[in-house]
């Protein structure tokens, strides 16, 4: 008769909890592309949105396994109270798994949608905008450092296109992509606003004929090349307290040609001297 039928308690071997002699720490181990739920703060309103998260910790050299179970366990903890995702949730949060899960090091990454309810520029019809949104945390050392991200798409207008043209310009949609790390919290509107900002013109979900117009018009008075886009981006960005160091990655999916241009600008403030 086993211990279970005789109702004894069998004890479970923690075979990850045992010591490794290899002597080699892992950097990172964890799990990847986990779709779990999540609340915003977008416009002063929860929003609902599913994440695709990716949680890892750092492994200590004599350290055989990480319990895989325990940041399941937490993530469901931290999106199951319903509150709010945000930087200073992410600031509280990170010192936290790194303590359940007994490391020195611990990070994750989710991206997700999210939308903002936007007026037309003429007819002031409402509609919703989808952008992709997205944030990464790191822990270590007793620091916590939280990037926001958000992928913005936007109209450019060609200014060699219109300089050498008699009639019309070729212009093409364009996503601005800011990663930002954050000193205090950056709203979501605000974030977008960097790029819609500098953009030929924005983006919105539904216009009617006058709208159209109107953004024909705006596109063609403000030409930007991709990099026009990102250094006007990028000058933003260092214009903001909140923002500690950036990466602007701007694409034009262009209209008259088989291929796609690319731009990046990248700084850290904290190394400016």
């Amino acid at each position: 008769m086993s211990d279970l039928s005789s109702g004894v308690r069998a004890v479970m071997p923690d075979v990850q909890g045992r010591q490794d002699v290899r002597a080699m720490p892992i950097a990172r181990v964890g799990v990847k592309n986990l779709r779990y739920p999540l609340v915003l703060d977008v416009a002063g309103r929860a929003q609902h949105s599913v994440g695709l998260w990716d949680l890892h910790v750092g492994l200590k050299a004599e350290q055989k396994g990480a319990h895989m179970s325990r940041l399941l366990a937490w993530l469901d903890a931290f999106t199951l109270e319903g509150e709010v995702v945000d930087f200073d949730r992410l600031q509280r949060a990170m010192p936290e798994l790194m303590a359940l899960l007994e490391t020195d090091s611990a990070g994750l990454s989710v991206s997700f949608p999210f939308f903002i309810r936007k007026t037309a520029p003429v007819s002031g019809q409402q509609s919703l905008l989808e952008y992709e949104g997205g944030w990464l945390a790191r822990c270590e050392g007793g620091h916590t450092e939280v990037r926001m991200v958000a992928t913005v798409p936007v109209k450019s207008l060609c200014p060699c296109s219109k300089e050498v043209s008699e009639d019309g310009a070729h212009n093409q949609r364009s996503h601005i992509r800011l990663e930002v790390l954050l000193g205090k919290a950056v709203p979501w509107a605000e974030l977008v606003r960097f790029a819609e900002d500098h953009a030929s013109c924005e983006l919105w979900g539904l216009l009617k004929r006058s709208d159209e117009k109107w953004v024909t018009e705006r596109a063609y008075a403000h030409p930007k090349f991709v990099e026009d886009l990102v250094r006007d981006v990028a000058l933003a960005l260092n214009d903001d307290p909140r923002v500690l160091a950036y990466t602007v990655d701007v694409i034009n999916f262009e209209s008259i040609h088989a291929h796609d241009v690319h731009a990046r600008i990248a700084h850290d403030k904290k190394t400016t001297v």
